[in-house]
């Protein structure tokens, strides 16, 4: 038994990696690239890194759930559909059954006993600083999935998740109003008593619920991140996180039917805990399909996850030469500064590599920053002052205070004179050679 784990282990870690795929039938690429991809997320799940962020939510949800009703009730009131939050909440809650329907009354009797009018400048600012922290802690999770370690500026923090939390519901439940007043219309009912156009609408019926949990997700992964999501990625894990999500539901609503036990054990409780579980799976199941999302675009963090493997020295230097070559090629044609995404892309390297080097280059004032959102790089000063030997010391010099080690202590007589042998070669080989001669391609002289 040992060696048959033992040999499902090394497949994994290892065999699977070193399959040459160009090689393979296309139904095989498919098998392997799906294995990979369940590999990644055990490896996600076993490491917590996406269990303990889950189980922040919940906290974080617990405390902002209250407030973050009260405020869209508030706007909802204003347009006569207050009513339709209460059946939002106890759809969400169905799996719990009874006790879902105990916990959605107590809520909305939270929400309605909240009096925004008496709360005073300082208390409505403390529920709107609530609702942004549920929606800041929520976008933080989603940026550390996809590697994004740039939050949104205040501005946009501020203007992005009020339009959520104000002109979301009112969409949405406008939107579910019309479908409703359509679907009554005379001339559809007149169309659904002719089959087989009937039992079509019967099968939509059932598709609906999964359609528009499938959209709710997706709009999440392509809202929340900092980052640009592709739609084909964001669908992709917002496919695979509604369907899981409406399953999940089924074998929830099993399990607190079933869960009598707990109601002797905990008494009055067993509906708090009961909520709280189903609130962290629902947390899993979105952040899982965050998770899909971003393997879906970024294939190449599939084995390495978000142990990002160190650059060496040799890569760092050519990696950042091509970032001010393509930088300075862009600022030369006139063409429109690109942030770090479009140079991602641009060079095929994963983005926290790129804005790991761009934060060197920057320091050293070989790059300077735009006022965009999201930012965009230009050169620090004239193309024909940039020296190549000063990109390539500023790489080098990168991390010199970050070892921990003092130098006195890496000081040797001999040593020392090979090091320095070598900052001459460097200096005598590039002394002369700028970035503007970069841009052409020209062989030194």
């Amino acid at each position: 038994m040992q060696a048959m784990w033992r040999r499902i282990n090394q497949f994994f870690s290892t065999d699977i990696w070193t399959i040459d795929l160009s090689k393979c039938p296309r139904y095989k690429v498919v098998l392997i690239k799906a294995l990979r991809l369940l590999y990644a997320i055990h490896r996600e799940f076993s490491s917590g890194e996406l269990t303990l962020p889950a189980m922040g939510l919940v906290y974080t949800t617990l405390l902002s759930l209250v407030p973050l009703l009260a405020v869209s009730f508030s706007v909802l009131k204003a347009f006569g559909v207050h009513n339709q939050i209460e059946p939002l909440l106890l759809n969400f809650l169905e799996p719990m059954g009874e006790k879902g329907l105990e916990i959605t009354t107590n809520v909305i009797n939270f929400v309605e006993n909240i009096k925004v009018g008496v709360l005073g400048s300082v208390g409505l600012a403390l529920l709107f600083y609530t609702v942004i922290s549920l929606l800041h802690k929520i976008e933080h999770t989603f940026n550390a999935i996809w590697h994004e370690t740039r939050p949104r500026s205040i501005g946009r923090r501020f203007s992005d998740y009020l339009s959520v939390v104000l002109i979301g519901p009112v969409l949405i439940f406008s939107g579910l109003g019309l479908t409703a007043s359509m679907v009554s219309t005379a001339f559809v009912q007149k169309l659904i008593a002719i089959e087989p156009f009937g039992t079509a609408f019967y099968l939509a019926g059932q598709l609906v619920p999964y359609l528009l949990i499938i959209a709710a997700f997706t709009f999440v992964y392509l809202f929340v991140p900092n980052t640009k999501v592709k739609i084909s990625a964001a669908l992709f894990g917002g496919t695979v996180g509604g369907i899981l999500w409406k399953t999940a539901g089924w074998a929830f609503a099993l399990f607190a039917a079933s869960s009598t036990n707990y109601d002797a054990i905990y008494s009055s409780f067993a509906i708090v805990i009961l909520f709280m579980i189903w609130i962290y799976v629902s947390w899993l199941i979105l952040l899982l399909g965050a998770q899909l999302s971003f393997y879906f675009q970024n294939p190449q963090f599939i084995r390495v996850g978000n142990k990002r493997p160190r650059l060496s020295v040799r890569i760092t230097e050519r990696l950042g030469l091509l970032i001010m070559r393509t930088i300075a090629s862009n600022y030369y044609q006139g063409k429109n500064p690109q942030p770090i995404d479009g140079l991602a892309q641009a060079l095929d390297v994963p983005s926290d590599f790129i804005a790991e080097i761009i934060e060197i280059l920057k320091q050293h004032g070989l790059l300077i920053e735009t006022n965009d959102d999201p930012p965009a790089y230009v050169p620090g000063r004239a193309l024909d002052t940039i020296l190549l030997a000063d990109v390539i010391k500023a790489l080098r010099r990168a991390h010199d205070d970050d070892i921990g080690v003092d130098p006195v202590h890496l000081s040797t007589p001999g040593v020392d004179q090979v090091v320095a042998d070598l900052s001459e070669a460097l200096l005598s080989t590039l002394s002369d050679r700028t970035l503007r001669e970069l841009i052409d391609d020209k062989p030194s002289t």
